[in-house]
């Protein structure tokens, strides 16, 4: 029977849609409000560059005025030469501000998304693929950089300049600025009429690339699998199709792009010939002069730039504001927080250092419960072994526990204080957890073994290392604590020593260990199974294991199914009234389910040749007559024989 969980209120369920958020242009302003100072002073240098870039065409129209008469061609000549280098200053100034910006509005907004990630609840995680998220930090944040910090003051500077000229070209030509100003006023139509079309291709493009570092990320973490199953075109095949329609939203994107900037050029480049031409007819009709005609089209020429630029920050906005959207989804991920009455706890000692209590929990409030009616109880001291068949909620109480997901009934008790009670820094420094994947830290064996204690002395460290029987792997390296560790040079047995190491040397009330002896052979799991039983005389060990071998001799052994605890116990008393235990002892090969009669050999009994040879006779003709029947059943059915599945083989009930 299934048990309905409604969500808590406040909280939606987990398939709901996310709420629409605040627009990207709204979000971009938010990224740069801790900047505001620095983009006022980078706006003032773009306005004054624009100033000097305004005022030259009039300068050097002055000086074709003194020519031909007696003014000194050099009082006017000095101020031009002063605007140019004016501008050339001014512009450099924005330059190294803006990229001092950009480059602060990235560091300040990936510092956010890492620390939002890495104070994330686990279970809200999981529901994003890692690669994605890395690609939301990385390339989505450089597409922030260029779009709040350059094209903001670019498009500033070039409003201004595009409004300055039009101004000044009234004062020159109102005829001319007509004309100009019907080539611009198109130009801008059909810009507009790209926008959107080029926004959503750019977050279709992102989006794309997201998914593509997800894709990749999956596959090389599965990677062993990939090779030892022949995949490798296959996947690839996968990636590569992500990485095709990046490649393709990304194009479509620099296609309207690109159009938009042919579009400008080339209406700009067509409004300034007819500006010439009329020009070159009203110089002939004694209306204007050359000078002014020179000065009108050296503004004619400086709206191309600002014209493009303005399409060109458009454009970076467009980019800037769908990785915004993108970055502020990473700010509504579920972050773990304290509950307001959480208070210090003193240590007690109860004789149960944890307690579930009717407890009842899920991953997902649309699906039954994960656990539910659990009731289980840990000693302060001694292991306790938990087991059951998969999905049964085994690592479910790990998680609970270290309140990675919260109850949502009943209650969880530590030290005789509900859970939710303490601080999480002053619960999980109880805690050490060795996960079942038992993954390296960057860095050095030193900083992983000392990762839960860092005071830990050299010695401390060596003694661990022995503990599990890694000391003669590094005891031969010149300075071995401080030697990187990687991954890919580890097996996973040293791997899981190396984290079972980590364990010993933390000390903790309560060692948590998800299947820690899986990779280990036998003769180190002994090792290790000594370790436990040394943890356990200091605090409560809990095991989760498939291998029986590893939680046999524990002081408590809780058997799980469909979420709660169906039985607990010692292995033999599990053993005289579990079903499910014995059947769980007996598909491990630990030894029978039930005592069976085992008949006393006969001392004359013996195997002769012929009885051999019957037998394999029989055995050989089983094989020859399953072969050939499947053979006919595939014709009669159409098929190739050799797509006929072949019957799976039954594993040996021997473990050598």
């Amino acid at each position: 029977m299934s048990i309905a969980v409604e969500a808590p209120p406040g909280s939606p369920p987990a398939d709901a849609p996310e709420t629409e958020g605040p627009s990207g242009l709204r979000l971009l302003w938010a990224f740069l409000g801790p900047h505001r100072r620095t983009l006022a002073i980078g706006l003032v240098f773009g306005v004054g560059s624009a100033g000097a870039g305004l005022a030259l065409p009039m300068s050097i129209k002055s000086v074709l005025d003194t020519l031909g008469t007696d003014t000194s061609v050099m009082s006017v000549l000095l101020p031009t030469l002063v605007l140019v280098a004016a501008a050339a200053l001014l512009g450099y100034g924005q330059g190294v501000l803006l990229g001092r910006l950009g480059e602060r509005v990235v560091y300040s907004t990936r510092a956010g998304m890492i620390n939002r990630l890495i104070g994330a609840r686990t279970t809200a995680l999981s529901r994003h693929p890692s690669g994605e998220l890395v690609a939301r930090v990385t390339s989505d944040s450089t597409l922030l950089r260029r779009a709040a910090a350059s094209s903001m003051v670019q498009l500033t500077k070039s409003v201004i300049m595009l409004l300055g000229s039009i101004v000044l070209m009234l004062v020159l030509s109102p005829l001319l600025l007509l004309v100009t100003a019907a080539g611009i006023t198109g130009i801008f139509v059909l810009v507009g009429m790209l926008m959107p079309r080029l926004g959503k291709a750019n977050e279709r493009a992102q989006g794309a690339v997201g998914r593509l570092g997800g894709t990749l990320d999956s596959v090389l973490r599965a990677i062993k699998t990939v090779k030892a199953s022949r995949s490798e075109g296959r996947e690839a095949a996968r990636v590569v199709a992500e990485a095709e329609e990046a490649a393709v939203q990304g194009v479509r994107a620099a296609k309207i792009q690109t159009m938009s900037g042919v579009v400008a050029g080339a209406g700009s480049q067509l409004a300034i010939m007819i500006v010439l031409a009329i020009g070159a007819w009203q110089i002939s009709e004694d209306v204007i002069t050359v000078s002014v005609l020179v000065a009108f089209l050296l503004y004619a020429l400086q709206l191309v730039e600002p014209v493009t630029l303005t399409i060109d920050a458009v454009a970076e906005l467009q980019g800037g504001m769908a990785a915004a959207v993108r970055i502020a989804e990473i700010d509504r991920i579920e972050s773990e927080y304290d509950n307001p009455d959480a208070i210090a706890v003193p240590t007690s000692r109860a004789p149960h250092i944890v307690e579930f209590r009717d407890v009842l929990a899920t991953y997902d409030y649309s699906k039954p419960p994960v656990v539910s009616h659990l009731n289980l109880t840990i000693p302060r001291y001694g292991h306790t072994a938990i087991v059951g068949p998969s999905g049964a909620g085994k690592t479910t109480i790990f998680t609970l526990l270290l309140r990675f997901l919260d109850i949502h009934a009943g209650e969880l008790f530590v030290e005789g204080v509900p859970a939710r009670r303490w601080s999480l820094d002053q619960l999980r420094n109880k805690i050490v957890y060795v996960e079942q994947d038992t993954p390296l830290l960057p860095g050095t064996l030193r900083y992983n073994l000392s990762y839960f204690r860092q005071e830990a002395t050299d010695g401390e460290i060596w003694e661990a290392l022995r503990r599990v029987r890694l000391d003669h792997k590094f005891a031969a390296v010149q300075g071995a604590l401080d030697t990187e560790l990687a991954a890919t040079t580890m097996s996973g047995g040293e791997r899981q020593r190396v984290a079972l190491a980590r364990a010993l040397v933390a000390r903790p009330e309560i060692l948590l260990l998800d299947e820690a002896t899986a990779q280990l052979d036998g003769i180190t799991e002994a090792a290790v199974q000594d370790c436990i039983k040394a943890a356990g005389e200091t605090g409560a060990v809990v095991t989760i294991a498939h291998r029986l071998s590893t939680v046999i001799d524990a002081k408590q052994i809780v058997v799980m199914e469909k979420g709660s605890a169906r039985a607990a116990g010692t292995h033999q008393e599990l053993m005289a009234r579990d079903e499910l235990y014995r059947d769980l002892i007996a598909a491990l090969k630990i030894g029978p389910a039930q005592p069976q009669y085992v008949p006393p050999p006969s001392p004359v009994q013996r195997t002769t040749p012929r009885d051999d040879g019957r037998f394999s006779g029989q055995l050989l003709s089983s094989i020859v007559g399953g072969w050939f029947s499947g053979r006919r059943r595939a014709a009669r059915e159409g098929q190739s024989w050799m797509a006929v599945p072949t019957r799976p083989v039954t594993p040996s009930r021997r473990r050598y």
